[in-house]
């Protein structure tokens, strides 16, 4: 959706301008969703994780499980959303709108992250020292650059996003991407996970 240059959060307001193909498909939906002319509501977010499905933090896990060293990027930034956070605030808007009746104020992009910033090398050692309480694997994760791991899809250096928008409209804010971290790798690796 951005290219990652603009050196601070990514306001709704600020103009998109994607890298790839996954980023024009984004931008292009929301301005179909827009341009219908009905009630809409597009929360944008990034780097969600969860205990489920297939995501970053599971393939770390997965990973430190089976290696001794990783490496992971350092210079690519941005807020890890915890999936449950994101499904939270979407219920807190519905109960919002449920309580006082659609307003146009409501309308419109919004952006929902975890509160907070960390590179995905970040990121990755928080995981492991969370697992770590729980016995979980403990590798040495090695910071490289963005050109040491080349993929097919270029990636931005920084896609944080500013949340003020979330908060002033609807009273909603995501919780510290640290804290939900640690209850994603409670439900992953605790008792019952």
């Amino acid at each position: 959706m951005f290219d990652g240059a603009k050196g601070t959060p990514y306001r709704e307001t600020d103009g998109t301008s994607p890298t790839g193909v996954y980023g024009r498909t984004k931008r292009d939906g929301e301005a179909r969703v827009l341009g219908a002319g009905g009630r809409a509501i597009i929360l944008r977010t990034a780097w969600v994780y969860s205990d489920t499905g297939k995501n970053f933090v599971r393939t770390m896990l997965a990973a430190g499980a089976r290696l001794p060293k990783l490496r992971v990027v350092t210079d690519q930034v941005g807020s890890p959303t915890a999936a449950a956070d994101l499904a939270g605030a979407i219920l807190d808007i519905i109960a919002l709108i449920e309580r006082e009746g659609w307003q146009p104020r409501f309308g419109g992009i919004f952006h929902a992250t975890g509160s907070g910033e960390t590179s995905w090398h970040g990121l990755a050692v928080a995981t492991f020292e969370e697992a770590r309480r729980h016995g979980g694997p403990s590798p040495e994760v090695e910071a490289i650059a963005t050109v040491d791991w080349p993929t097919p899809a270029q990636r931005p250096a920084d896609s944080r996003l500013d949340n003020g928008k979330l908060a002033q409209t609807f009273g909603v804010t995501l919780p510290p991407w640290r804290e939900s971290l640690g209850r994603t790798v409670d439900r992953l690796l605790g008792p019952t996970g």
